[in-house]
């Protein structure tokens, strides 16, 4: 056998060897790379009690019940609804009809009790320090569409004076 074909036998080898690797690493965690479950999923393949997953979809219109820390609503996807129990401090971002992912555990009875509650924001969302520093930097458009913010001037009379992160020492 000459070099170039040992060289090009070696090649091919690698290449299988890393191929096998790849196909056991993803089918050993094939349940686990979906990022969240929507609750018709839930519903098509139940998760036994005690399994940790993420559940998304939409809070449920008129769900949401507060005692104290304890909160209880409901996620759908508009077919199907999770029932979530969940105690602790919730995102600001959480409301009716807004987009979560739940981390945690069905119990026997079959509710989520959530560990975690992750509110979800749409692509255009900007923090309002960034606003400002954009504003500061002169690269502000103020024709762009930021949903559920009004970063203009009169909203902010004070602009001018503020500063942005690099300029707080």
């Amino acid at each position: 056998m000459t070099p170039k074909n040992a060289r090009a036998m070696m090649i091919f080898a690698g290449l299988g060897f890393l191929a096998l690797a790849a196909t056991l690493a993803l089918t050993a965690l094939e349940d686990n790379i979906v990022f969240f479950r929507a609750p018709s999923e839930l519903a098509e393949k139940p998760v036994a009690a005690g399994v940790a997953l993420r559940v998304g979809g939409l809070v449920s219109e008129g769900s949401v019940q507060r005692d104290g820390l304890n909160v209880r609503f409901e996620i759908t996807d508009l077919a199907h609804q999770v029932d979530v129990r969940f105690t602790g401090m919730l995102p600001d971002l959480f409301r009716e009809g807004q987009g979560v992912v739940a981390e945690g555990r069905f119990n026997a009875s079959g509710i989520f009790l959530a560990d975690t509650v992750l509110a979800k924001h749409d692509e255009t969302y900007m923090p309002p320090e960034v606003a400002d520093a954009l504003k500061a930097s002169g690269r502000w458009q103020a024709d762009a569409a930021h949903p559920g913010t009004d970063y203009s001037d009169t909203a902010y009379p004070d602009v001018a004076d503020r500063k942005t992160g690099a300029e707080v020492k």
